[in-house]
């Protein structure tokens, strides 16, 4: 019997992040390897992408990675799984492209051309298993779901799929070959569920949204439009497209995104220009020239979130857009749930602003993913055993449990898979049989590196509660304090309205210092800073049943100044008066780890320490 199990790294019980692991018996096969973007309490975050460390202990055994299409939720955690893990990258053609882009922005990557464009045709042979795949409708052309073939059956990965009979050739379901799919045994069917919690509007065809967005232009007669999109949905930007063209205005792409996607994607003639390029876009540098009536800005934002470009817009922060009176800002993006409320603060700054403001979803239900029916309509295709909802939050996979409850599956069927569960086969059916940790990794600029859980609680402290700080100078060798602390504040109270807070604050610091000096048995300045913290926190939050962040930063006088050897008339023999012998003038305090160019510290002679955390 085959060794088969299935390993999601991503994508249950959240939205977006599509990472998942299929082993065969000693290969490992990852499909996608996308990012989410952050939930609005992780403060500071750019992006959230998958836990490779399972990946990274077992990259031996990695046969590929193969991705279902171009978006950010399926190709945008690639650049870093690559640094980490060298493996062939698979894919339709523009899904390739757009990853190549991705890619050769990381400068550690810019060799790395491990590529292979496959399509509806393709089969490739890996010896125990066969990886086919099939077309499916996205908002996005040559999306495809991935196929594994083992000898007991197949394990199938829908992607991300809609059924819309009204789209182009690009984007069409090829229903014949989901049909032959459905010829053989179907183990296990991993599938979109994002779109099965609406049940009561049903998701409007690309053919209406295109007519929506054509009427939206042309009741904007005299204003500005400022389109928010996100920069891989071509099929949205097709229709962007259309409508200035419609309207006789020109395009102007802001962000380097926008303007690496379109060109790909016009090279691949998978957008189609209704008039010359030099007619149709204009200039980021002409802005300024084209009056309001004829132009119409495409904002893509970074790393495809045009949500938080608006929000620099409204603030007044963006260089090239400023919002006026007479612009309409139309969002055409479906924001996910956990940042709605940063949606509607965003879309209340622009109104402020002047602007009138317009969002797709708020007059049409526009996705991208099945709806209950489409889940319903693809399971009856494939017959599967066993039915893995992904690509959703827990809420959603529960509605797409439902789904396939009302087809007649049971209940033991359907796996509501949490992040790191091993679903192994049987012989008869998955079941977890163990898991393994795979937290989030978040983050922050371009650092690779996880930001971490504990720089988020601190960060939301700072933004709730703010910091205070303490700064004192002790005397170890004496065992006492020196200076009188000096405390400040960022975000908690206003000092000068505080006086007494402040004053019984600074009582509190030395008593817990010269407690730990006078009772401890060995110095540590951790135990120290910890014993003010304590204090220190407990007072202020009695007092304002708050609790921000508190800081000691504890200095030490410096205790280790060469020793005097004096004669008979008072001086150091064979030396001249040294300041370092009391006289204070001119002398300079001393610094932590501070040394000259070609300098350190004398011997026998440490410099002072300063700590902080």
């Amino acid at each position: 019997m085959t060794d088969l199990n299935i390993l999601p790294l991503g994508g249950v019980r959240e939205n977006g992040k599509n990472m998942y692991a299929v082993s065969v018996n000693d290969e490992i096969f990852i499909l996608d390897a996308g990012l989410k973007y952050p939930d609005t309490e992780q403060l500071g975050i750019d992006v959230v992408i998958p836990d490779f460390e399972y990946l990274i202990q077992n990259q031996d055994k990695i046969a590929g990675i193969f991705l279902s299409h171009g978006h950010s939720d399926a190709i945008g955690a690639l650049p870093y799984l690559l640094q980490q893990v060298q493996a062939p990258v698979f894919g339709s053609e523009l899904t390739i492209a757009l990853a190549k882009i991705a890619v050769k922005e990381e400068a550690a990557l810019a060799s790395f051309d491990d590529f292979h464009v496959v399509n509806e045709k393709t089969e490739i042979d890996f010896g125990d298993v066969k990886l086919s795949f099939f077309n499916t409708t996205h908002t996005i052309p040559e999306a495809l779901g991935v196929v594994l073939t083992v000898e007991e059956g197949q394990i199938v990965y829908s992607g991300h799929f809609k059924f819309d009979q009204t789209v182009e050739a690009a984007y069409q379901t090829n229903y014949q070959r989901l049909a032959e799919i459905g010829q053989k045994p179907v183990l296990a069917l991993l599938a979109d569920a994002a779109g099965t919690e609406e049940t009561v509007k049903a998701p409007a065809s690309e053919k209406t949204i295109h007519e929506y967005i054509q009427e939206t232009f042309r009741e904007a007669k005299g204003k500005r439009i400022i389109v928010a999109a996100v920069a891989s949905n071509i099929q949205r930007v097709q229709q962007v497209i259309d409508a200035t063209y419609k309207t006789k205005r020109r395009l102007v792409l802001t962000g380097h995104d926008a303007e690496a996607i379109v060109k790909t994607a016009l090279d691949l003639e998978l957008l189609t220009l209704p008039a010359p390029k030099n007619e149709l876009f204009a200039d980021v540098k002409d802005l300024d020239q084209l009056p309001d009536s004829q132009t119409v800005v495409l904002e893509t934002g970074k790393l495809g979130e045009p949500v938080k470009a608006l929000h620099k817009m409204a603030k007044g922060e963006d260089p090239v857009v400023n919002i006026g009176q007479n612009d309409l800002v139309f969002i055409t993006t479906n924001p996910a749930f956990a940042v709605e409320s940063y949606v509607a603060q965003t879309r209340n700054m622009l109104f402020k602003k002047g602007a009138n403001v317009k969002q797709i979803s708020a007059d049409l239900r526009s996705s991208g993913h099945a709806s209950k029916q489409d889940l319903q309509l693809l399971m009856n295709f494939f017959k599967p055993e066993v039915l893995l909802p992904v690509s959703a939050e827990f809420r959603v996979m529960v509605t797409a449990k439902q789904a396939a409850l009302e087809l007649g599956m049971k209940e033991e069927q359907i796996l509501m898979a949490k992040r790191g569960d091993v679903l192994a086969y049987d012989g008869t059916t998955f079941e977890k049989v163990d898991a393994v940790s795979v937290a989030e990794t978040m983050i922050d600029g371009d650092s690779l590196k996880d930001i971490g859980n504990v720089v988020l609680r601190d960060r939301r402290i700072l933004s709730e509660d703010g910091v205070f700080v303490t700064v004192v100078t002790i005397d170890r060798k004496k065992r006492k304090v020196v200076s009188k602390p000096k405390m400040t504040s960022r975000g908690f109270v206003y000092v000068k309205a505080n006086r007494d807070l402040m004053k019984e604050a600074g009582k509190l610091t030395i008593e817990a210092i010269e407690d730990y000096l006078k009772n401890a048995k060995a110095f540590d300045w951790n135990e120290l800073k910890n014993g003010v913290r304590e204090k220190l926190s407990r007072f202020l939050f009695n007092e304002t049943r708050r609790r921000p962040m508190v800081m000691p930063v504890v200095m030490e006088v410096n205790q280790n100044r060469r020793p005097h050897h004096k004669g008979q008339d008072g001086e150091k023999k064979g030396k001249k008066p040294s300041n370092k012998s009391g006289n204070k003038k001119n002398q300079k305090p001393a610094t932590k780890n501070k040394k000259s160019k070609g300098q350190g510290p004398k011997k026998d002679q440490k410099p002072a320490e300063q700590t902080t955390d």
